[in-house]
């Protein structure tokens, strides 16, 4: 499994695309000229969300590759829940009372 963070989304990116798709219906009702640039605005949105995609880790991996690596770190995570719950139980330091 590599390293690679997720790019973690800005709080104020927005991929909606329904506010996009409102725009361009409204103009279209208008007749306005202005439905190309709300049609370029969708189209450079749509294109940005791809790239998104793209960019995501593990989105080259098949659904059972991903799957298999699941099941990997769900072992591993139980295995260190084991390994602590026994070191919880020896209790190799004992703790001096205060007098």
């Amino acid at each position: 499994m590599s390293g690679v963070q997720p790019n973690i989304e800005k709080e104020g990116d927005d991929y909606s695309l329904l506010p996009l798709v409102h725009d361009i219906i409204k103009c279209m009702d208008k007749d306005s000229q202005d439905v190309h640039q709300e049609l370029a605005k969708l189209k450079t949105k749509i294109q940005e969300a791809r790239e998104q995609i793209s960019n995501m880790p593990g989105i080259d991996s098949s659904p059972s590759e991903q799957q298999q690596q699941l099941a990997t770190l769900r072992e591993q995570v139980r295995t260190k829940n084991q390994l602590l719950q026994k070191y919880k139980s020896l209790c190799m330091f004992e703790v001096p009372k205060a007098s």
